[in-house]
């Protein structure tokens, strides 16, 4: 079984994963194993729910997109709230918006495109 590590979806949601990890010290420690573990967590459910779709024949991919896209969603709001909280400046909170708003519509087109018969 390989995965579709040339999906540009796939691309984009390691790539920020990786840039995520990278911020794990900026975070202020009170934070950093809670609200931004949590996030890390559901970014890594949303990576996973990606390969394994990847995997999946079209008939059974929707399930599971549209649980991505859930998960994907209280993602955006976890990471709106490490901003209001002030564990991370408007900056990266803007990168990390640009990089989560591309990823869901990729996963928008993936969930339509899979729905078509």
């Amino acid at each position: 079984m390989s995965i579709e590590t040339d999906m540009p979806i796939f691309k984009k949601t390691y790539d920020l994963y990786k840039s995520f990890h990278q911020l794990r010290d900026s975070v202020p420690k009170q934070d950093r194993y809670t609200l931004w573990q949590r996030c890390e967590n559901l970014l890594l459910e949303v990576f996973e729910g990606i390969m394994l779709a990847s995997q999946m024949p079209k008939s059974d991919k929707v399930p599971v997109l549209e649980r991505t896209s859930l998960k994907l969603n209280f993602l955006r709001v976890f990471i709106r709230l490490t901003k209001d909280v002030k564990a991370i400046d408007n900056k990266k909170y803007l990168a990390i918006e640009a990089s989560l708003d591309e990823i869901g519509r990729m996963l928008g087109g993936w969930i339509r495109s899979s729905k078509e018969r």
